[in-house]
């Protein structure tokens, strides 16, 4: 079976266990500094403020740390970035009440999140044979999902055992651990990016335009998950029977997202990468279609229509991780030579400020109708399909990138 034959290739378990672990802060970040500053009295405002912080400095931080990886490889970037990190959340625990330090420690948190998901997808072609590469992408973009779970149980169980400061303090150890497992390991010891290509320039992997076309349309990825999170809440305040709430909503379309990657990974595509990444798109965006049913179901009461809502959920999720399993093996190929680790910090930035739009534009349409949020959230990754089936013809053209030399095993 192709996953096992994955995992039991050499470095493949420990590097995407340790990439899980220092990822899991990313998945715990909102919600524990949100519990942290509440606990300590700070106002919804200074929340708003520290959790805006955090992501508008990730956002940035995520692409720099990506250039710095390409150019001087990536145990000193990862180990370094993540005792700042370290230090930001360690900022936060002491002073959660602090009007500056709270603010301060969050952005300095988000600024320098260890750069771990592009480092291993840089990593996938020194790592495993050509034949896997699908697979080996699909499985990563599967174990996202376990953290958009993972991490705010994480916090609800320290926070309830402990103490919310007790889990950004963990916080700062798993993303400082993850760290010194994939930076110590063989592969990225001795990954090295090919020399960058004098075309690249200042922009970097934006100097190709079938790049910067593909990230505006994950982009519309990222919006549709945005909206799609608002509806959840809000027809769940609709429906207080719902076992779970929202929360059961969203653990669902997680699900489904984890399903479908784990079946994308499993088929052996003849298809291009460009065509496979349009048709993925597009086929997101028809799951989420049947979510203008949901609204109708608010109105109902029982088992039947909440077994439904459900339902709906679950399929929503199910076109995400492919989208992104393809996306992954053709970003590798748009990018300019040595560029790489660049180009998958993008494509998270891209993918979150897609996110926090699809949020604000939700948020001011739930009051309205929540089959207007239903549409909005169809329509990101439907417009995002649609730009990707338009500009095919920048992803076959472009040249691809060289992939690291074969890590030597032993």
């Amino acid at each position: 079976m192709g996953y096992l034959a994955l995992l039991r290739a050499p470095h493949v378990t420990r590097l995407l266990l340790g990439t899980l672990l220092g990822r899991l802060p990313a998945g715990m970040t909102a919600l524990v500094v949100a519990l942290a500053l509440r606990e300590a009295g700070a106002p919804y405002s200074r929340i708003g403020l520290a959790t805006a912080a955090y992501a508008i400095a990730a956002a940035v931080g995520g692409p720099v740390l990506g250039r710095i990886v390409d150019r001087t490889g990536q145990p000193r970037v990862l180990l370094a970035s993540a005792v700042v990190a370290g230090l930001g959340y360690a900022l936060l625990a002491l002073a959660p009440g602090s009007a500056l330090a709270a603010p301060l420690g969050a952005a300095v948190a988000g600024l320098a999140m260890p750069p771990l998901e592009p480092c291993l997808r840089a990593l996938w072609p020194a790592v495993v044979d050509e034949e896997q590469l699908d697979t080996a992408y699909a499985f990563d973009s599967a174990a996202q999902q376990i953290l958009y779970v993972a991490g705010p149980l994480a916090v609800a169980g320290i926070a309830a055992a402990f103490s919310p400061v007790a889990a950004l303090w963990t916080a700062a150890g798993l993303g400082l651990a993850g760290a010194l497992v994939v930076a110590t390991a063989a592969p990225a010891r001795a990954w090295q990016a090919p020399p960058r290509a004098h075309s690249a320039g200042l922009l970097g992997p934006l100097r190709s335009p079938g790049l910067v076309l593909l990230l505006i349309g994950l982009a519309g990825a990222g919006w549709t998950v945005g909206a799609q999170n608002v509806l959840f809440i809000a027809y769940a305040e609709q429906r207080p029977g719902l076992p779970g709430g929202a929360g059961t909503l969203l653990a669902l379309a997680a699900l489904g997202g984890l399903t479908g990657a784990l079946a994308y990974g499993a088929v052996k595509w003849r298809s291009s990468t460009a065509t496979r990444t349009w048709v993925m798109a597009l086929g997101m965006a028809l799951s989420y279609l049947p979510l203008l049913l949901l609204p109708g179901l608010a109105a109902g009461a029982g088992l039947g229509q909440s077994l439904a809502a459900c339902a709906l959920a679950l399929l929503s999720g199910i076109g995400l991780a492919p989208l992104l399993a393809a996306a992954f093996v053709l970003i590798a190929e748009l990018a300019p030579t040595g560029t790489v680790t660049e180009a998958f910090a993008w494509l998270i930035t891209l993918f979150a400020s897609g996110n926090a739009l699809g949020y604000a534009v939700s948020g001011s349409l739930v009051d309205t109708s929540l089959r207007a949020v239903a549409l909005c959230a169809a329509g990101g990754i439907g417009l995002g399909g649609l730009l990707l089936l338009g500009a095919r013809r920048w992803f076959t053209t472009a040249p691809s990138a060289p992939a690291a030399p074969p890590v030597p095993v032993g």
